[in-house]
């Protein structure tokens, strides 16, 4: 028993070791980044936006976007076999606003339901050079958002990640969500500083067009019904062509989930592209969700039989307060400050929900595009 605890206590000393590199030296490259500054572009920049039945939502959106403070920039909302009135409510907004493109799609027996063929239609409307994409239910948090996202674009970086924001709700769920949008874009947000990009979110992502093309699109994953966004820029972005934008004013906010079983519904269509992604990014994706896991799980046994348990509490501590400062800085970048207060409870509820996640979608498969 005491060589069993032995090398389960150097074990956990390993799995302590693997949580403090991944906080400290990779989400740290993000955590403990400076502001950045913006550099005002005058490029062209075409806004896509992708709607199924999204009549409500785009009422708001439209006239936000039109408020834009931009010179040069074009609309184009594509309704994708809409059953309300999502492309007449469209068509009475282009009467006022002349920057506005409707793209119409019609069900389609080989694409049906597929978000990246309406997609694909939308950008091959697009007459600009660059390209903006969000989510019909999502807000632009300021009438810079464009300006901000374009002014990172360079010679070399044609791929700009942006930040997805949820807005501020009250009750646990709220805080949920937006603490598990917080460390899934410090990850993202890292790794792209470290040149090692591979994902980004569709509620606020932008690529210049011919990145598009040189992919051919969607066509390497048409078949998988999500990862329009992550699936895309993990084949699409490199060391060279990423860059990231945290601003404030460039950030996009949506409406959260109102209950945890439409939250754990989306949480598994994530998830669910994640196995397709380039193989580093899934190793070091489940390097660092296995050590998070094993961290609460180890120290179970020591404790219970007091091997070392003064240096035991110590790592526990040790490995709290790095993550809670490197998690709090990220969270200062991104206005989400107030979910750390709650975050030993919040990450252990995520880990657990994460382990179902996974669990589940190896017995199904989760629903996909409306």
């Amino acid at each position: 028993m005491e060589l069993f605890l032995l090398i389960l206590f150097y074990f956990f000393i390993a799995i302590v070791t693997i949580q403090v590199v991944y906080y400290l030296f990779i989400f740290g490259k993000f955590s403990f980044a400076k502001p950045q500054e913006s550099k005002e572009k005058h490029i062209s920049i075409s806004v896509v936006v992708c709607a199924k039945n999204e009549e409500e939502n785009l009422k708001t959106l439209i006239p936000i976007l039109a408020k834009q403070n931009y010179p040069n920039y074009e609309i184009i909302i594509i309704d994708d076999a809409s059953s309300d009135d999502t492309r007449y409510l469209v068509e009475d907004f282009q009467k006022e606003i002349p920057n506005l493109k409707l793209v119409k799609v019609e069900n389609n027996e080989a694409f049906w339901g597929n978000k990246k063929f309406a997609l694909t239609l939308g950008i091959k409307t697009a007459s600009k050079d660059y390209l903006l994409l969000t989510d019909a239910d999502c807000f632009p948090n300021s009438e810079n958002w464009i300006k901000e996202m374009a002014s990172h674009f360079t010679m070399h970086k044609t791929i700009v990640l942006g930040y997805g924001a949820y807005e501020k709700e009250e009750g646990l769920l709220n805080k949920l969500i937006r603490f598990e949008t917080l460390l899934t874009a410090t990850q993202y947000f890292a790794w792209a500083k470290l040149g090692r990009p591979y994902m980004g979110v569709g509620r606020n992502l932008a690529y210049k067009r011919d990145e598009f093309f040189k992919t051919n699109g969607f066509i390497n994953h048409m078949k998988i019904r999500s990862g329009d966004d992550d699936l895309f820029i993990n084949e699409a972005s490199d060391s060279e062509n990423t860059a990231i934008c945290y601003n404030p004013e460039s950030f996009t906010y949506s409406v959260p989930k109102q209950t945890f079983k439409e939250w754990f519904m989306q949480k598994r269509r994530h998830v669910s592209t994640a196995k397709h992604y380039k193989a580093f990014d899934r190793s070091q994706l489940a390097l660092f969700y296995i050590s998070q896991l094993l961290f609460f799980l180890t120290p179970i046994t020591l404790l219970a039989f007091q091997f070392q348990w003064i240096i035991v509490l110590s790592l526990i501590v040790f490995r709290y307060l790095t993550a809670w400062i490197s998690l709090g800085f990220s969270a200062g970048k991104l206005e989400e400050k107030d979910v750390m207060y709650w975050y030993p409870v919040l990450e252990i509820i995520l880990i657990f929900t994460q382990l179902n996640v996974f669990f589940k979608n190896m017995t199904s498969k989760p629903v996909t595009w409306k």
